[in-house]
């Protein structure tokens, strides 16, 4: 299971790299759950993680909770990968529906794949869908059938504290992650988990664990701590 940690700044970047994270997900918490940061704050922590990361760290970037904007959306995913990112990642904020969904992931998709067909694209559904009006996770089958994404996720959508858990149980969090597998999708998991939800994430064995707020000492407007981001590494290697 790769880590993913999500920090704001060059500061946060370096405690992310020197904690030994496998991705660097480059994000803006005051825009929302998967807010986009700058342009140019993703290209200097893609420097950076060139120049300190060692081989096979990677970065990512996350361009926003979207509602059905499929053009803006599409810009979006082209500045964020010529500006570095290897993951590019669009949350379904206001998605509400399947056809909307695939609409706004192909212009996605081939934004990012005309640019460099390497790059990975991350659709980001919401644990906490039922509250915030948007698609269920749960059609990722139909979806993954018609839009050539490469990772699918689960995230909270509205950061209150409240975590993936406690909107979808373990059982329904597996069903996810295996229906995605069988689409040959990675998979990715987050939501404001804790250090004692790490057991039942082994168990449901997404390919990446996504966190921010559990490396902030738990208020994820608060600084990413080096010291829990090597702790949390050391855990999830376990």
């Amino acid at each position: 299971m790769k880590l993913l940690v999500s920090p704001r700044d060059i500061e946060e970047a370096k405690a992310v790299i020197r904690g030994n994270a496998d991705i660097v997900d480059v994000k803006n918490p005051k825009e929302g759950s998967l807010g986009a940061n700058f342009p140019w704050v993703i290209k200097s922590i893609k420097e950076l993680v060139v120049k300190e990361g060692g081989n096979g760290m990677e970065m990512s970037a996350a361009i926003g909770d979207f509602y059905y904007k499929p053009g803006t959306a599409s810009l979006a995913a082209l500045g964020a990968a010529s500006v570095g990112a290897d993951y590019i990642k669009i949350g379904l904020f206001k998605i509400k529906t399947r056809e909307e969904a695939i609409d706004l992931l192909s212009g996605v998709v081939k934004a990012v794949k005309g640019f460099d067909p390497t790059k990975k694209v991350v659709s980001a559904f919401y644990s906490d869908y039922k509250r915030i009006n948007s698609i269920s996770p749960f059609e990722i089958a139909e979806i993954g059938k018609e839009v050539e994404i490469d990772v699918s996720m689960v995230d909270t959508g509205i950061k209150d504290g409240k975590t993936t858990f406690e909107f979808l149980s373990e059982d329904e969090l597996t069903t996810f992650v295996s229906e995605s597998k069988a689409l040959g999708l990675e998979t990715a998991l987050a939501g404001s988990f804790t250090f004692k939800d790490i057991p039942a994430l082994k168990r449901i064995a997404p390919d990446i664990l996504g966190v921010r707020g559990m490396v902030c000492g738990g208020d994820r407007n608060s600084q990413v701590q080096e010291e829990l981001v090597t702790e949390l590494r050391r855990k999830v290697s376990e």
